[in-house]
C-alpha cells in the first residue's frame, strides 16, 4: 500500500449559494468523483474536509457536501473553521496515523482554503500533487473564478505541487 492520500476540501452545498455559483461545478464533481474512483480501486485512504462557520453551519443543509460526490462511511471527515485544513484540527495526526507523505488536493475555494492547505501541506513537508481543473471558487469583485484558478495553478505549479 502506498503512502497517499486524496485530500477533498470544502466541496459543501452552501457555497453555491454566493455569487454566480462555483465556476464549472459539475464538471469539477466528476473529476473529483474520478479521483476518488481511482483511490478507492487502490485502497486508498479519502479524506473529506468541511468548513464550519455561519454561513456553513454544522449539519445544516448548507454544510453538506454535494449529493453528486461519492461519499462513504468509510471516508475521512475532518470539521475545519480556518482556510488552513490544518490549523487546530486532527488532519496531521491523522495523516501521521496513516503514514501519509503524498497528498492529492482537489476542491473549493482556490484561493482560499485550496491555496493555504496546500501551502501549508508543502511547508510541513508532504508532497503534493494536483489534477489541473480540480479546484474551483466564485467570481469576485476584481477577478473572474477563471482567472483566479489560472493564476493560482500558474503559482502552485512545480513551487507548492505537481500536475499530474
Amino acid at each position: 500500500m502506498t503512502n497517499q492520500a486524496l485530500i477533498i476540501i470544502d466541496l459543501q452545498i452552501g457555497l453555491e449559494s454566493f455569487g454566480t455559483g462555483l465556476f464549472q461545478r459539475d464538471k469539477v464533481l466528476v473529476g473529483v468523483n474520478q479521483r476518488i474512483s481511482e483511490y478507492r480501486k487502490q485502497q486508498l485512504p479519502i479524506i473529506f474536509i468541511q468548513h464550519e462557520d455561519e454561513d456553513l453551519v454544522i449539519n445544516s443543509q448548507s454544510w453538506q457536501l454535494f449529493d453528486q460526490l461519492d461519499v462513504r462511511a468509510e471516508d475521512f471527515y475532518i470539521g475545519k473553521t480556518h482556510a488552513n485544513s490544518f490549523f487546530h484540527t486532527p488532519l496531521k495526526e491523522l495523516l501521521d496515523q496513516l503514514s501519509i507523505t503524498q497528498l492529492e488536493f482537489c476542491g473549493a475555494q482556490t484561493e482560499y482554503c485550496v491555496d493555504t492547505t496546500i501551502r501549508m501541506a508543502h511547508g510541513l513537508g508532504y508532497t503534493c500533487f494536483m489534477k489541473r481543473g480540480l479546484s474551483t471558487t466564485l467570481d469576485n469583485d476584481l477577478l473572474d473564478a477563471k482567472t483566479i484558478i489560472r493564476h493560482h495553478e500558474q503559482l502552485w505549479d512545480q513551487r507548492f505541487l505537481t500536475f499530474i
